[in-house]
């Protein structure tokens, strides 16, 4: 909320800057009043308008997200899984800014109620009549004058002789509905009632409406009377807001200077052209800029899903259909024919056009409609297993649209004896049939051309003198099946895939934590958990490309993208033996503790090891009568468990259930109850008795309420299926953290 509302000041002032340097002279009235509103309107509107084609959209399914890399002051926990349990504070309550700026719109949205109920007052207590469309209010022992929607207020000491021009301006106000424009300011000042602009932009309306209203009222009286009618008196006004007071000492002399000012000539009306720049830079901003909210912020690293793609890439190719671009459809759709495997964002837009082109057809179209519903509803999933059939690879190659014989073998650096053969029957069709002129091998990953030249000829009966082109259709490869993924300098001499892969990960982490400029929390005063995902690709030549990051502060961005462009050069992936380019996805916690870095520091220090000798004492508790957990034969099963075969899935499927039960009936309500805030660790120990029931043996919590809270809940787990050790039933400890976190 907070990003926007700079947003809008900030396009605010842009605007009437240009306003106050440029338009405000001008005799443009109607013009200026346009600009006005609609500037801002503009201004709330813009950061809401995302518009796609000005992003650089991260193609996410090729993606691998590392494991998360934690810089600052966190507290790790070495023991089976943590259980965090996350709270809202919401008992007492707490100043905030929010609080402040909810506060002062309640005020000011009763001033504004205040100010409306001072008109209708008005208007029940004085006598009323009609003139013309003008409903004329006789305001007792005043000489006040102004409009409010078709109401005219009028002073019984105002002279006869002043009240003809006096109407003809009011009524200006009235047809031209001035008070929908101050009543939207008004509105504007009840949000953004901390904002001076506002009350900048409904002053400068203000005096809009009056100069439109005198340029009307003088066609029928002459300029000098006029001035005197203004200048007659010193005239008391109604201190409203949202009224189009006739007599405004502080707008008086502006309206004589305007109305003695010549008429703009029609050549300044290019003036108002400005606009059109102005606002494409703040589209390009509000759609590129990477302060987004956290759910934004979570985006990177997060897949679209397939009807995601579906609905986006259907609403570009409905937008091409219907301006009339049919052929960039046609054109586009061709290109795809060329690539043998197409990546998720050209499937999904080919699907897209597709369905354009049937939904536009109708009852025309002549063939299968189911065949063509299923063909054009498959997943990108659906599609990579299908191109794995003879079925896609026949339909692929017999498709030779533009005299291009096309060949799909298993790796177009190294091809079979069967492959050579068809590729040396390609070749002789080629030159025996004048309809084709090259050939197209891929491997689904590369694809390598051989054209006929002007010099061809025939020897032997072989083309010689051809055109080859080697060309690399740079898939970005999934990381789940590349063959040989990418490799950090020193991890060249680990054979195993796994453990390669898992160096690579360490390495990364530990040179993010080494290169990561830490005094960012001092210098930003920046405070709790900071949240940062970067995106980069390893090219064909290893080195990282296209960096791009997300986070709540532009300097962490700038930060988290330093240190991933000063990775080392790296041994680039391959597929089918060549080079391919790799995408990673590298999420950062920056975490930050709140106070003093010295007693930041000195808490920390302390808590870490209170916490780590109460971790240590339950480490070396055992029990001549129970077995660890982490070293029993058969270890104790939930009922939803007890399918799994493995030990190391049955532990895993044992933790994630315990865990979920935790968090599901842990009572959240004590942080209201206790008063308790940020992160409170609680270590329990219970065991799984031969009986399958969990009996608790010790706890640890900074408050006795959390200590007798997890040992309810723990009690309250269901009955396992008994641990085995040597053959028989034993009692199995296990020990659990629970981080209980107050938002």
């Amino acid at each position: 909320m907070l990003h926007f509302i700079l947003q809008t000041i900030a396009f605010q002032l842009f605007f009437l800057i240009i306003y106050d340097v440029f338009l405000k002279k001008e005799t443009f009235f109607n013009w200026n009043r346009a600009y006005l509103l609609l500037t801002a309107i503009l201004s709330v509107a813009l950061p809401f308008i995302k518009i796609q084609s000005f992003k650089n959209v991260v193609p996410k399914e090729f993606v691998l997200t590392l494991p998360e890399v934690t810089i600052g002051n966190v507290q790790n926990i070495d023991t089976n899984q943590a259980v965090e349990i996350v709270a809202t504070e919401s008992s007492k309550f707490q100043w905030s800014w929010e609080s402040v700026f909810y506060l002062g719109a309640l005020i000011a949205l009763f001033i504004f109620i205040v100010k409306l109920f001072k008109i209708a007052t008005l208007i029940y207590q004085n006598p009323k009549y009609w003139h013309n469309n003008l409903r004329i209010v006789t305001l007792l022992k005043s000489n006040v004058a102004f409009s409010f929607f078709y109401y005219v207020f009028l002073g019984e000491h105002i002279k006869e002789t002043d009240k003809p021009a006096i109407l003809k301006h009011e009524s200006v106000h009235v047809n031209q509905k001035h008070t929908l424009d101050l009543l939207f300011f008004e509105l504007l000042r009840i949000v953004f009632w901390f904002n001076p602009l506002i009350y900048m932009y409904q002053s400068r309306i203000a005096s809009l409406h009056e100069f439109i209203a005198d340029a009307e009222a003088i066609k029928s009286q002459s300029k000098n009377e006029y001035y005197q009618d203004l200048l007659s008196q010193i005239f008391e006004t109604e201190n409203v807001s949202f009224i189009n007071a006739f007599y405004k000492k502080s707008l008086i002399k502006k309206r004589i200077v305007m109305l003695s000012r010549a008429k703009s000539k029609q050549t300044q009306l290019i003036k108002y052209a400005l606009l059109i720049p102005l606002v494409f830079g703040m589209l390009l901003y509000t759609s590129s800029y990477s302060q987004d909210s956290t759910s934004n912020i979570e985006k990177v690293s997060q897949e679209m899903t397939d009807e995601e793609l579906r609905d986006k890439y259907y609403v570009e190719m409905l937008d091409l259909y219907s301006s009339g671009k049919i052929q960039e459809l046609s054109e586009f759709n061709k290109s795809l024919s060329i690539k043998y495997l197409n990546t998720k964002e050209e499937y999904y837009k080919f699907q897209a056009s597709m369905r354009v082109l049937f939904d536009k057809m109708g009852d025309t179209y002549s063939g299968d409609k189911s065949s063509f519903e299923a063909k054009i509803n498959k997943t990108y999933a659906e599609y990579l297993e299908w191109k794995k059939t003879d079925e896609a690879k026949e339909i692929w190659e017999n498709n030779t649209y533009g005299g291009v014989l096309k060949m799909v073998v298993a790796n177009i650096g190294s091809l079979t004896d069967e492959e050579q053969k068809r590729y040396d029957n390609l070749k002789q069709m080629m030159f025996k049939d004048d309809n084709y002129h090259s050939i197209l091998i891929s491997d689904g990953f590369n694809s390598f051309k051989i054209e006929e030249t002007e010099s061809s000829k025939k020897e032997n009966d072989k083309i010689i003198d051809v055109k080859e082109t080697q060309i690399q259709d740079q898939i970005e490869v999934p990381f789940a099946v590349i063959e040989k993924t990418p490799v950090y300098p020193g991890c060249e001499n680990i054979t195993d895939t796994k453990e390669q892969r898992k160096c690579m990960a360490n390495k990364i982490s530990e040179f993010v934590q080494k290169y990561f400029n830490a005094d960012l929390a001092r210098q930003k005063q920046l405070t709790g958990r900071q949240r940062i995902s970067v995106v980069f690709k390893i090219d064909t030549l290893g080195n990282i490309t296209g960096i791009r990051s997300r986070a709540a502060h532009p300097d962490l961005e700038t930060e988290a993208e330093r240190v991933i462009g000063l990775l080392p050069k790296m041994q680039p992936g391959k597929q089918k033996g060549h080079k391919v380019v790799v995408p990673y996805s590298l999420p950062i916690v920056f975490q930050v503790a709140e106070g003093s870095n010295d007693s930041v520091e000195k808490a920390n220090s302390d808590e870490k090891t209170k916490y780590e000798k109460s971790l240590e004492e339950l480490k070396n508790y055992s029990d001549k009568n129970s077995v660890p957990f982490a070293l029993v034969d058969k270890i104790p099963l939930l009922p939803s468990c007890k399918n799994i075969e493995t030990k190391s899935e049955q532990q895993n499927c044992v933790s994630d259930e315990i865990i979920k039960f935790t968090q599901k009936n842990f009572n959240t309500d004590l942080a209201a109850k206790l008063g308790l805030k940020g992160q409170n660790r609680i270590s329990i120990v219970f065991i799984i008795n031969e009986n399958g029931e969990a009996m608790v043996d010790k706890v640890r919590a900074p408050h006795p309420e959390l200590e007798l809270e997890a040992k309810r809940v723990v009690e309250l787990l269901p009955k396992f299926i008994p641990g085995e050790h040597k053959g028989k039933k034993v009692n199995v400890s296990y020990s659990l953290p629970i981080v209980f976190m107050i938002k």
